[in-house]
């Protein structure tokens, strides 16, 4: 394996696009209470045909602490469709009084480390030459048996769990410790070492996990969603005592929120 290719095989699935944001209290309250309940019944309209989209929809997060007030969480299978979904938040009224305080764009991603090293290993094992017409092929057919064995998990819909943990992260590249220097031997058994603590956890926690490589200022998003908060505390705790986590993993701001469907939404907007 040390000759060849040292990146993992991927496969991709839905585009994801987290939005944070803060209403600018003192100047909602201003407003006469016929022109807040107008914005409030146009804004719940647009966000209720929004939340009915399936794979193709969005949730609302009432979030917690100083970050922001409201999360909205898009699911879309391209990014052309999370930028109409972006365009339509833009022309409701409600927009003018939500100051942008963090965004996050990214695609659900699943790591092939395992079909990877079978499928270099017995490309190599021909005789076929890395990056060769022939490779390329033999990558292609594994990554579209991949794709259509793991198309739910590539285009889930939002879960309806009423709490979400999201937060980005990155692998180590520094002078001390680079996961990208680690062989794909030792990435792979660490990886699998790291999923074996999330499987336990497969009842209590729905994780979504999507990458942004290129698209954001971290490498990975991580969602996680589950009826009971406190599961986050835990299995997020479980995991620092992982060697990936120990050792290579940087983590960047957590952000949890209670769902807030778009016919509860004037009651959060009246402080109700």
């Amino acid at each position: 394996m040390a000759d060849l290719p040292p990146v993992p095989l991927t496969i991709e699935g839905s585009s994801l696009l987290h939005q944070m944001f803060r209403l600018r209290w003192s100047d909602w309250r201003r407003l006469s209470a016929p022109d807040r309940d107008e914005m409030v019944a146009e804004a719940s309209g647009l966000l209720r045909q929004m939340e009915q989209g399936g794979r193709e929809g969005s949730a609302v997060y009432s979030l917690l602490g100083h970050k922001g007030d409201l999360m909205l969480v898009h699911f879309r299978s391209d990014f052309q469709k999370l930028e109409q979904a972006q365009r339509c938040l833009r022309k409701l009224r409600l927009f003018d009084y939500l100051e942008a305080t963090s965004s996050y764009l990214s695609m659900v991603e699943l790591g092939l480390y395992e079909s990877t090293q079978k499928t270099y290993s017995s490309l190599a094992g021909q005789g076929v030459e890395p990056f060769s017409p022939e490779w390329n092929q033999g990558i292609e057919d594994t990554l579209q048996r991949q794709r259509e064995a793991m198309a739910p998990r590539l285009w889930p819909g939002i879960p309806g769990n009423p709490y979400l943990c999201f937060y980005p992260m990155d692998r180590r590249r520094g002078e001390g410790k680079n996961w990208y220097l680690e062989s794909m031997t030792e990435r792979s058994r660490m990886m699998t070492e790291h999923g074996m603590i999330g499987r336990r956890y497969a009842g209590e926690v729905r994780q979504i996990i999507s990458g942004s490589i290129g698209f954001d200022n971290w490498e990975w998003g991580v969602d996680l969603f589950a009826d009971d908060p406190l599961v986050f505390k835990k299995l997020i705790y479980e995991m620092r005592f992982d060697e990936v986590s120990a050792v290579y993993a940087l983590f960047g701001e957590f952000f949890v929120g209670v769902r807030t469907p778009a016919a509860d939404l004037g009651s959060f907007l009246r402080l109700e």
